[in-house]
């Protein structure tokens, strides 16, 4: 009676765990996917040209966190700034947002074809990829909003 038990426990487990994974959806969209996080700004991760796709599908402008993994700055954005409750409903509003690492994938071309010189620089793009406004370092929460909204008014 042993096995059959354990055969069940077994079967029953992992029919369980792929129920909760396969209808996750984030998994299949890959590194384009949006992860939706009430209380922070939702990133496109590392894709310049799904940010494109969808700025140009829904008009909106394109907030850009260019970032590289080592840097210091970066990390209290991302842990302070872009978790802040008022950001993230200003940015997830009115942006299609992008956070991507600028040595990795597209980031190297990117960084050459902007000119970027320093971690983090926060970029905002009109619909058709055109730098509108931009800004290096750190940013507090208050300051990342009048960023938004001067880009906006541009």
């Amino acid at each position: 009676m042993k096995p059959s038990f354990f055969k069940l426990y077994f079967i029953l487990s992992i029919t369980l765990l792929l129920t909760l994974f396969a209808f996750d959806g984030k998994a299949q969209l890959g590194s384009k996917a949006v992860v939706k996080s009430p209380g922070q700004i939702n990133f496109i991760e590392n894709s310049w040209t799904e940010a494109l796709k969808r700025a140009a599908a829904q008009n909106k402008y394109i907030f850009v966190d260019a970032y590289a993994s080592w840097c210091g700055p970066c990390k209290m954005l991302k842990a302070t700034t872009f978790k802040n409750n008022k950001v993230a409903a200003f940015y997830n509003g009115n942006f299609i947002n992008v956070a991507i690492d600028m040595e990795k994938g597209q980031g190297p071309a990117l960084a050459a074809q902007w000119g970027l010189r320093v971690y983090p620089t926060l970029i905002i793009f009109n619909a058709k990829g055109k730098p509108v406004y931009g800004t290096e370092g750190f940013i507090k929460a208050d300051d990342l909003i009048k960023f938004g909204v001067q880009a906006l008014n541009k």
